[in-house]
């Protein structure tokens, strides 16, 4: 029931992403053949901005292997010690996820594992990984659970309640290793951006109704044209933050409008809400994450002020904002951060000493019972020499 419904739904989006006014979404890894002119050969990020350490925790850079060998690249969240969520269309037909969290370098990871056991939503057609669909949201099990530090932590998931709320006008989140520009390379380093939510009704003037369905979000830039989810990754965060001061993931990165617009373009990205999926979640997982308590927790994260009114979450036209953050936004007194990877580097490196210590130790003995093995039998080929004169 679940796949003739989920292919029912397909069809009537490829008839009416050809339609008049329609634009045709695509996976941002896909988008684009060049990057534009207006980037600079030493720009790292457009219209974003590099982020702190401990500023978005629940990031993960999440990398995909194929039964072919060939290798992905997505976002992905931290819901639990135990999970994370993601895109479908980022796990469908892999045979590995490589996941990384813990620090805004790709190459310093407080955390690194792998892991085979993923579920995508039963709706999705993991055959089609290349066709934008509905509901591509697919939650992942770590096979070491995550140990939270103020550069590692969980992120609450939108609740059930909020499933259809309305963000629209809503100042947003979106971070990740992801492309710089349409077609540009995907960065090493933690980059975010702001975004403002769009409705959905507006979202489906540009992507239809078929696609843009109760379980979608969507959201474009804020200030500047070029801001987007391209700073982001497939399958990575969407996120706001409350009046209660507390991030939550209310979307997950799935599309953006297909060639020859891009990410850039101005065009709203589409994102899936989690609230629709706790009764899922908690099928697959055992875990009511709407009322998730988990001990282990060292600090609180290092996150974006929320001191500001309510108010200020509205989008605003002041032409003078530019592409800076908000001061209060920032979250760049964190000395420590930097230091807490240094020491978690140094910790990785006296584990490597010590590990080859043992490994040495272990090859002396080899080498000291091969010559004791050796001289035994040199005696006893003797003894038997002297016995047959």
């Amino acid at each position: 029931m679940f796949r003739k419904t989920g292919f029912v739904l397909l069809l009537v989006t490829l008839f009416q992403v050809y339609a008049e006014d329609i634009i045709t979404p695509d996976f941002l890894e896909n988008v684009g053949k060049q990057a534009p002119e207006e980037q600079s050969d030493g720009s790292r990020i457009v219209s974003g901005w590099p982020a702190a350490p401990g500023q978005h925790p629940h990031q993960i850079a999440l990398r995909m292997v194929s039964s072919t060998g060939s290798v992905g690249s997505c976002g992905a969240s931290i819901v639990s010690r135990d999970w994370i969520l993601t895109a479908a269309h980022c796990t469908a037909l892999r045979v590995t996820l490589v996941i990384r969290a813990g620090s805004v370098s790709i190459h310093t990871p407080q955390h690194i594992s792998e892991t085979t056991e993923y579920y995508n939503y039963p709706t999705y057609l993991d055959h089609l990984p290349t066709v934008v669909q509905i509901n591509d949201i697919s939650i992942a099990k770590v096979q070491r659970p995550f140990v939270y530090t103020p550069l590692l932590q969980r992120i609450r998931i939108q609740p059930s309640a909020d499933a259809n709320k309305d963000y629209n006008g809503l100042r947003v989140v979106t971070s990740g290793y992801g492309r710089t520009w349409t077609n540009s390379s995907v960065s090493e380093t933690l980059n975010w951006v702001y975004l403002t939510a769009v409705s959905n009704s507006a979202c489906q003037q540009t992507f239809g109704t078929a696609l843009i369905v109760e379980s979608a979000i969507c959201a474009r830039f804020y200030n500047v044209t070029s801001q987007s989810t391209c700073q982001g990754d497939s399958g990575g965060p969407l996120v706001h933050i409350g009046a209660d001061g507390i991030p939550t993931l209310i979307g997950v990165t799935s599309f953006v409008a297909g060639d020859p617009f891009g990410c850039h373009s101005g065009f709203p990205a589409g994102f899936i809400r989690p609230g629709h999926f706790h009764s899922w979640f908690k099928q697959i997982s055992g875990i009511d994450f709407e009322n998730l308590e988990e001990e282990d927790v060292t600090e609180p994260p290092v996150t974006e002020s929320t001191t500001e009114p309510a108010e200020s979450e509205e989008v605003t036209d002041d032409p003078g904002s530019g592409t800076e953050p908000p001061e209060s936004e920032e979250t760049t007194e964190a000395p420590d951060s930097e230091s807490d990877e240094d020491s978690e580097d140094s910790d990785e490196d006296e584990e490597l000493s010590e590990l080859l210590k043992r490994l040495e130790v272990q090859v002396k003995v080899k080498v000291k019972l091969n010559k004791y093995k050796i001289k035994k039998e040199t005696e006893k080929d003797k003894e038997i020499k002297k016995k047959h004169h």
